[in-house]
């Protein structure tokens, strides 16, 4: 079985607005079980919105987080 590469920044700049956890897991470059624990414990370094039983991360804030930007104080 292949491996998928990592995306780039720029690759990432072109996703819809919201993407999968497992999407999110490989372009920050953890696994998808360790992000759904962070998001699981509220310690998710990206935001997430709830969809039924699942999440999905917003893509603007991986892409903030991939480029160093700093998160906004809630």
């Amino acid at each position: 079985m292949k491996k998928s590469s990592q995306p780039t920044l720029a690759d990432v700049r072109k996703w819809p607005a919201t993407v999968s956890v497992a999407e999110a897991a490989r372009a920050i470059g953890c696994s998808r079980s360790h992000l759904y624990e962070r998001v699981k414990c509220g310690e998710s370094p990206v935001k997430t919105i709830p969809v039924g039983t699942r999440h999905v991360v917003i893509t603007a804030d991986l892409v903030r987080l991939l480029s160093g930007e700093a998160r906004e104080a809630a």
